[in-house]
This record gives structure tokens, sequence and C-alpha cells, in this order.
């Protein structure tokens, strides 16, 4: 968690590296909230709830299918340190997955880890056509529910850039950095550490705001933050992805 408070992630040359190494790239892809771009499909996926998406209620799956091997990538990056890390870190409260299935079967998801206002996505994956997409899309919504500040992809990839990631220097990815976790932000890593525990900026993101508004069938509306019409889950999404800012 300092690690990522100072704008490092971790990685591995392959799944049966033992060695965890370091990252500090010179060029960091986020994806700017209010830019998120939802496309007519996208949306109309959204809207007719074509899969059930969760938080939290799969993270070892999340994060273990993200590290399997697949046909376009032979290896990964995420060895067995790193995946008992971050199931420690979401056992702790600090590290979370979004989830989507079709039925009962685990088709797309995504995790990352959030600290004050920003969300350090690491990785996704999907088994079912706009899977990965519908998760991030839910993603976006939480974070901007939650009045988080930086969604943090890492490395640009075609599929993030097309839905609205950019490119930006390192130095000024440690400037939102600062901006999102507070001039003063400080990690606490004792064991029994839990979210209360990390001190960072009074505006810190509340992951868990959007569960309300689902469960009260309405989300924010722009301008007095009074509660919109009672509606569906995938229509509060669109609602959250276009109106909160």
């Amino acid at each position: 968690m300092r690690a990522y408070a100072s704008g490092i992630f971790p990685m591995s040359d392959a799944r049966d590296d033992p060695d965890t190494f370091w990252i500090e790239p010179e060029l960091r892809a986020i994806l700017p909230l209010d830019a998120f771009k939802l496309s007519k499909s996208l949306a109309k996926t959204i809207r007719q709830q074509r899969f059930v998406v969760t938080a939290d209620r799969a993270f070892a799956r999340v994060i273990a299918t993200c590290a399997e091997s697949r046909a376009d990538r032979r290896d990964t990056w995420i060895n067995p340190d790193i995946e008992d890390a971050f199931c420690e870190l979401h056992r702790r409260g600090h590290a979370h997955s979004i989830e989507c299935w079709a039925g009962d079967e685990l088709v797309g998801g995504l995790y990352g880890l959030a600290m004050g206002g920003a969300f350090f996505g690491e990785s996704m994956f999907s088994r079912a056509t706009d899977a990965s997409k519908v998760a991030l899309a839910w993603l976006v919504a939480r974070l901007k529910t939650g009045g988080f500040s930086l969604l943090d992809c890492q490395f640009m990839t075609d599929h993030l850039q097309s839905l609205g990631a950019i490119e930006i220097s390192q130095a000024d990815y440690l400037r939102l950095l600062e901006a999102a976790l507070g001039r003063n932000y400080q990690v606490s890593v004792v064991f029994s550490a839990s979210p209360a525990s990390t001190v960072g900026a009074s505006g810190a993101g509340d992951w868990g705001a959007l569960d309300g508004f689902l469960a009260a069938g309405a989300v924010p509306a722009p301008d007095d933050f009074s509660s919109a019409a009672s509606s569906s889950p995938g229509k509060l999404i669109l609602q959250a992805l276009t109106q909160i800012s």
C-alpha cells in the first residue's frame, strides 16, 4: 500500500516466477471518470441487464481467472505472491472486485485496490461478449457515485483506449495521485489494518456508496444530490455514468 501511494506497483515476469519487482512507467494510463466512452451498444447491454453484476462476491475467483493464461496471452504477471497479497488486502477491506454473471457462471470481472480517492485497477477478464466492458462501466459508476477522483489503469491497451483511457506522464500522474490521496496521506500496514486505518483526504472515496443507491432504487441527481426516479439497476448505472460529476 505504501508502494501504491508512492506511484509504483508490483509485477512478475511469469505466473510461476517467484520474483516480484516494482514498476514505475514513464507513461501512465488513467481513465478520467467523466470521459468514460459509453457506446450505444454497451448502454443497451447495461440497460437490458444481460449480466448480473456484483461487487466483492468472488474476489479470489476473479484474480485467479485474471492470472490464467489465454490464447492471446500465454503467460501472466500475476504470480502467487501478488495473488496472495491482494487476497489479504481484500480480506482487510482494501482490494475489491466487480463480477459479471450469466446465471451461475462467472463470465467477466476486474479487481483493484482502493485508497483514499484513488482506485488502482489491476486486471480484468472476459468470457462473454462485452462482459469486461460492463464490469468497467459498473466500476466507473461506483467510483463516480462514491466520490473517487482517480482511476489508474497502469498501462494503455487498445481495449482501455476505446473506453476513454488516456496516457499521461508519470510526473502528471503523481500530481493526480497526491490530489486523490491528500498531501499527508498515511498508510497503516499492521495486520489488523482496516479501511478506517488509512488516513487520507477528507473527501476520500466511498466504495460502498453505490450499494445504498441501488438498494433504494435511485442514484443522486446531478444538481441537488436528491434521489432520481426509482429504476432498474441497469438504468441506475446509466444514470450514474451520465449524470454524476
